[in-house]
């Protein structure tokens, strides 16, 4: 069995001065791990690796977003970033906020049976300014590399997506229609991956409401389980018959995030 867990950790720095890293390295001692925000480039992180192989890719801007991934099997390729020619036909380029390239938001790692993609897609903000972005340049970028790595091997992608797909994944729906999160354009963005033929593996084994994996810092949102499932793993149909389980596991602390997990049968 091969176990993957994605953490949005909304700074490396901080989880690990909490202890919750420790925690979770000792409670779950995954094999590999996929995190989002790490808010840090390598010589400025003290952590422990527990034997991990690591690859790190932050933003070029100090403490802001980047991905990083820590494995036990050695991958056989890792690439940072939307290779040039998804860049250029989906016109990913730079906006008010930066070049969302400069960011370290996309890091695919070749395993022997499938590729890996971790991913922390790009917010839209609170007034919708890079809504645009997304819709237009990231999402369909994203889908594009993923259909392009899944000519070689079937895919796995986790990560951050910063959007509630339905419903279901959000304890507030109805006052959040339009929001960043909840726009149509997001929505739709993330049904073209459903769509392309990709699985949201959580829903194969877990229907209804009340699974979140990101909750407001305000008014004790976190407790009362009033919160957003944005973190997904996603995965190609040929690996459905692999699949064990989908987890989210909001008793692991130290981020706004909480962890997700997929068990294959690798």
């Amino acid at each position: 069995m091969l176990s993957i867990y994605s953490w949005n950790i909304n700074g490396i720095r901080a989880v690990v001065n909490k202890g919750a890293w420790q925690t979770f390295l000792a409670q779950e001692d995954p094999d590999i791990i996929c995190l989002q925000e790490i808010k840090a480039k390598i010589d400025q992180i003290t952590i422990p690796l527990n034997n991990y192989l690591t690859h790190w890719y932050p933003a070029e801007k100090p403490g802001y977003s980047g991905v990083a991934l820590l494995t036990k099997p050695k991958p056989l390729k890792v690439i940072e970033g939307f290779p040039e020619a998804i860049i250029n036909k989906y016109s990913v380029s730079g906006d008010i906020y930066g070049n969302p390239n400069q960011e370290g938001r996309v890091l695919a790692s070749e395993f022997d049976n499938f590729w890996l993609v971790n991913v922390y897609t790009p917010n839209a903000k609170d007034d919708l300014s890079r809504l645009s972005l997304r819709h237009k340049n990231w999402d369909p970028a994203f889908l594009a590399y993923l259909k392009q790595l899944e000519q070689q091997k079937p895919v796995i992608a986790c990560g951050d997506l910063n959007v509630a797909h339905t419903p279901d994944d959000l304890a507030n729906p109805k006052p959040n229609i339009g929001k960043k999160g909840f726009t149509d354009e997001e929505r739709a963005g993330f049904q073209s991956f459903i769509d392309a033929g990709f699985i949201d593996s959580f829903r194969l084994f877990h229907q209804g409401n009340g699974y979140y994996s990101w909750w407001s810092h305000f008014a004790n949102a976190r407790a009362r389980n009033v919160g957003w499932r944005i973190d997904y793993f996603i995965v190609s149909s040929s690996l459905k018959d692999k699949l064990i389980s989908a987890d989210i596991h909001p008793s692991l602390f130290g981020s706004d995030h909480c962890p997700i997990s997929l068990k294959l049968d690798f």
